[in-house]
């Protein structure tokens, strides 16, 4: 059964930081790159941060060098670590295959997500 479960949201002060999880089930998650993407109401979800397999990564500027995207591939989850949080980080939190992956945009499957509020 596929699925996504993203945790480790919650309510910091800025400056604090967090350490999101997202356990994945599905073979399609275990041979991709996966991304981290977070959502503002009202705005379309951003792609933040990306790992591949092989652990290579990217990140978007408005995170570069405060997150940092692993994966425990042994153990079928990425990890998210935000560090310096900002109160514009304040978003749902959700990993998924990149966007244009077949399989996502044909089956179009999300997780949860995980809320992270950040207090100024």
């Amino acid at each position: 059964q596929v699925q996504l479960v993203e945790s480790g949201g919650g309510l910091v002060q800025a400056g604090g930081s967090l350490r999101l999880s997202c356990v994945t089930s599905g073979y399609i998650f275990r041979i991709n790159t996966m991304g981290w993407y977070r959502q503002v109401p009202g705005n379309h979800r951003e792609l933040i941060a990306t790992i591949s397999t092989g652990g290579s990564t990217s990140y978007a500027d408005s995170v570069k060098g405060r997150f940092t995207v692993s994966r425990d591939n042994a153990e079928n989850t990425v990890y998210l670590q935000m560090d310096s949080l900002l109160p514009e980080d304040t978003a749902v939190y959700y990993c998924n295959l990149l966007p244009g992956t077949d399989w996502l945009v044909r089956y179009g499957y999300w997780g949860q997500g995980t809320h992270v509020t950040v207090s100024s």
